[in-house]
């Protein structure tokens, strides 16, 4: 076997084992309140992950035994791989380049604001007519229910470092001045025309903050967080997977000129 088959043996391997962060991930990913209602960016890294284990394989049996033709599938399916793997990456990067958050005074979370964030998510996700069915399910999951058992008193409240969903859709802004009385019950607020948000509150736990625009743009917030953190995965087997191809299409060079001179000994 040539010492570039070998390499490119080796290296499929290692592709073969980075698919498996990839996959957790994704599977992280899908496993978040967030993405659980949001059904589009479920499962799209966890398949490319699968995938690239699936093509590694082939790549690493077609070094190995030097099989023209698994060498030539490897190479086809990797590079539409990588095509995709860099789509999906720079896609990701733009559509949460802008973040919506800001400071809170005398808090240790920060809140956020629908603008701040991407035309694209704003007219994809939280648009009026997928809203309903997220904040259903939001409603019905455990975001806010479990700040309830986290934290007993104000301060320690405001000095809790909340996800962006919890900060947008489990109270209200602020800047409304309401009243604390426990993370998902405020009363009294001080200025109510501070932010349309402010009259959306309600302290029926079904309904809290769900249909505040700050619960839209916590939620965008979450899903920029989540991904951001994704991104760091998907570059690393950007890099691993372009140097894998480039061995991969010396390799695949190599075994078309041992099976011409195959021919040519006959």
């Amino acid at each position: 076997m040539a010492v570039s088959n070998n390499i490119t043996a080796v290296l499929n391997f290692v592709a073969f084992l980075c698919s498996i962060p990839i996959i957790v991930s994704g599977i992280w990913l899908a496993s978040k309140p967030d993405n659980e209602c949001i059904h589009i960016f479920r499962w799209p890294v966890v398949i490319l992950g699968i995938l690239i284990l699936l093509v590694s394989l082939t790549g690493f049996l077609g070094a190995y035994w030097y099989k023209e033709t698994l060498l030539a599938f490897y190479l086809c399916c990797m590079a539409i791989l990588i095509g995709l793997l860099l789509i999906l990456l720079v896609f990701a990067f733009v559509v949460t380049r802008s973040d919506g958050g800001y400071d809170v005074l005398g808090r240790g979370y920060r809140e956020y604001r629908l603008e701040g964030f991407s035309s694209w998510m704003k007219d994809h996700i939280v648009d009026p007519k997928n809203w309903e069915k997220i904040r259903a399910c939001l409603a019905e999951s455990e975001i806010c229910a479990k700040l309830n058992q986290n934290y007993f008193t104000a301060d320690q409240f405001f000095s809790s470092h909340l996800s962006p969903l919890q900060s947008g859709c489990c109270k209200p802004p602020t800047a409304c001045g309401y009243s604390y009385v426990n993370p998902t019950l405020w009363v009294n607020p001080a200025n109510p025309t501070a932010d349309p948000d402010c009259y959306l509150w309600n302290n029926d736990q079904n309904q809290l903050c769900y249909n505040c625009n700050s619960c839209k743009a916590g939620l965008l917030g979450n899903l920029r967080e989540e991904w951001r953190k994704v991104n760091i995965i998907l570059i690393v087997a950007v890099v691993v997977l372009i140097s894998v191809y480039l061995i991969a299409c010396s390799a695949f060079r190599n075994a078309q000129t041992e099976a011409l001179f195959s021919r040519y000994k006959r």
